[in-house]
């Protein structure tokens, strides 16, 4: 049976006044923490509440997802459990997307806050969690604090389609605050919970994979289930653990049902991401470099935590890694790791901490490629935990005999964490708009090919086409390969008149990617308005196998069905478009006038009319329906 818990009994803790005091005495200056880290939070995030959606992800996620708008209902619980839409298996994150709909609509700010909130409740969970099981009331608040406010956590709150880190690591924290509730009085029932709060974080994001593994960090420190005796000399006695090899194994079998839980989340992660082309796999880049850039990115992440500057959206991969950087990572890697063990005993909470960062960032740091980022600020959301720790922890022991570390700590702390959120806030504003994201993406990185293609699609949706195809050309000057550039140039030439130029583009894209449906849509669209008919719908089929809720490639494949006077396949084609897309204008318009030629005239207005009521300044429309209304009352028929 597991031991009691209580706040681990280390040299340093004995000389921290937090735990020595009553707990009446601390409930009060609790209270004020919560305050203070509730009010760090919104000083930061404040700005995001009027942000609206980027098209970075957010798009696929929200705003242009037609599961996601309906809102909250069943076929969409259905399809959030069934679905490996965008290479993933999150369905809580799609269900908190659908909540958020239902709630504030499509008001961006409104997923923002609920971002916030999130966030705002990780932070305090993970407060009371460390206060509960420590007692170290201003350790605690350090952590909490700096997890609140480092400027790496800035892209995990303010980007609505990272909902997955925010909302993964609330149910991770429910899931610790169990274990907690399960160590103090091991029941079936409290276990169930614990289970039942892990599968809702796999659920929610599945890089809480590496759980179980930080619940036997905690059962060593600070729970204090395992015992690390040392030597005279104050090293590691392992002749002393393997003396304990049976609380050890009964330790990681206590925990087998949460392993099992993180193995399966592992493998249908694995075959939706590969299903979806996300997965690099051994042969996209090799191995060895993988295995150096995650040396390397192990070592950035800490640097960036140190000095959080020049933080990017998107890192992408180095041409080269010169030799030093990966032989320096890994000879540091291993310093630090052997250094900690060796002070376990005494300090066990820098060999939780330490392997806390090491083991969290395991499932994201590159060895299997996702993408083609080379880290990503979004992945320290957790791991950084563990370097507060060390410091939260490690510090205050390191100037023990210093007679003035109580006042000169306390100072620093929140110097520290004040100078965080002045930097976290300066980040947040980089998130306002696509084109502030991309240019300053564009400052920090170099040869950035897909900020520079985000940063073009973001000025031409702002009508500034000259200045989206420089950008669109220094994207492929990068990477010549780069297919979604090449649709994107061809979208621009296609606006100036210049189609044949924009197919080849085109042409150029689909070789790169056959299975790019954006790119068969606007070949489609091209050969369309060449009279090529059936070259152009063998496009929009295409497109359409390849992305079923393609609204406007539904509606123009039912535009060609009914110039070709096949107007009943073109009325299911509507149909289907505005199912998907209900405030598509011009589909309503369109299966209109296919309803009209069947003389179905009420239903015929009842789609212009909507067609209208989105779009009231059309007079063509007004115009139409008014024709119908008048043939409506010549035929006897009562207008809707």
């Amino acid at each position: 049976m597991p031991r009691s818990l209580s706040p681990i009994g280390t040299e340093s803790q004995t000389r921290d006044s937090p735990v020595s005091t009553p707990p009446n005495a601390n409930s009060g200056w609790a209270l004020w923490l919560v305050l203070a880290l509730v009010a760090l939070n919104v000083a930061v995030y404040a700005p995001v509440r009027n942000y609206g959606f980027i098209g970075f992800d957010d798009p696929q996620y929200v705003s242009q997802n037609p599961q996601v708008l309906r809102g909250l209902t069943w076929e969409g619980v259905r399809w959030a459990f069934t679905t490996d839409y965008f290479a993933n298996w999150h369905p809580l994150t799609w269900l908190s997307h659908m909540l958020d709909v239902q709630v504030y609509g499509t008001y961006a700010g409104g997923h923002h806050i609920t971002n916030v909130l999130l966030h705002i409740t990780n932070t305090l969970l993970l407060f009371g969690l460390l206060n509960r099981v420590t007692g170290a009331l201003g350790r605690s608040a350090f952590v909490a604090g700096l997890f609140a406010v480092h400027p790496l956590h800035v892209e995990s709150v303010a980007w609505v389609s990272e909902r997955k880190d925010v909302l993964s690591t609330f149910f991770g924290m429910l899931t610790l605050w169990s274990y907690i509730g399960y160590v103090r009085r091991p029941r079936l029932g409290r276990y169930l919970v614990l289970l039942l709060f892990f599968a809702m974080g796999l659920m929610a994001k599945p890089m809480l994979v590496t759980l179980p593994f930080l619940l036997l960090l905690l059962d060593v420190w600070p729970l204090g289930r395992i015992t690390l005796p040392a030597d005279p000399s104050g090293s590691l006695r392992w002749q002393s653990l393997r003396d304990q090899r049976s609380a050890v194994v009964r330790l990681v079998w206590e925990k087998l049902p949460l392993i099992g839980l993180a193995v399966a989340s592992s493998m249908v992660t694995f075959v939706v991401q590969q299903r979806g082309g996300t997965v690099g796999g051994f042969g996209a880049m090799p191995l060895d470099f993988r295995m150096a850039n995650a040396l390397v990115s192990y070592i950035a992440y800490i640097a960036k935590m140190l000095w959080p500057a020049h933080l990017s959206v998107l890192y992408p991969y180095p041409e080269t890694l010169p030799g030093w950087w990966v032989f320096g990572s890994m000879f540091v890697l291993i310093g630090v790791s052997v250094a900690v063990v060796r002070a376990a005993q005494r300090r066990p909470y820098l060999a939780v901490g330490w392997l806390w960062y090491l083991g969290t960032l395991v499932p994201v740091i590159g060895l299997v490629q996702v993408g083609n980022q080379a880290m990503a600020d979004r992945y320290t959301y957790v791991p950084l935990i563990g370097l507060f720790l060390m410091a939260a922890w490690g510090i205050p022991d390191l100037l023990a005999p210093w007679p003035y570390r109580r006042i000169v700590l306390p100072t620093a702390a929140g110097i520290v964490i004040c100078a965080c959120a002045v930097a976290a806030r300066s980040q947040v504003r980089h998130w306002e708009s696509d084109t502030s994201l991309w240019a300053r993406t564009l400052e920090v990185t170099t040869g950035n090919y897909v900020a520079h293609n985000n940063l073009g699609t973001a000025l031409a949706g702002q009508g500034k086409i000259g200045e989206a195809m420089a950008h669109y050309a220094e994207a492929l000057r990068f990477k010549p390969d780069y297919a979604d550039a090449h649709n994107n140039l061809g979208t621009a030439l296609a606006g100036q008149g210049k189609v044949g130029e924009a197919m080849a583009h085109y042409a150029e894209a689909l070789r790169l990617n056959p299975a790019n449906a954006n790119a068969h849509y606007n070949m489609g669209v091209a050969l369309d308005q060449q009279g090529r008919i059936g070259e152009a719908t063998a496009h929009y089929a295409e497109a359409l196998r390849l992305k079923p809720d393609y609204a406007d490639a539904h509606n123009n494949l039912a535009a060609v069905f009914q110039q070709q006077g096949r107007v009943a396949e073109a009325i299911v084609h509507y149909l289907e478009a505005v199912r998907l897309k209900p405030d598509y204008a011009e589909a309503h318009s369109n299966l209109g006038a296919a309803l009209a030629r069947q003389g179905r005239i009420g239903e015929a207005m009842t789609h212009f009319a909507e067609a209208l009521r989105i779009n009231p300044a059309n007079e063509r429309l007004r115009s139409a329906l008014a024709e119908l209304k008048s043939r409506a009352n010549r035929v006897g028929q009562d207008p809707p």
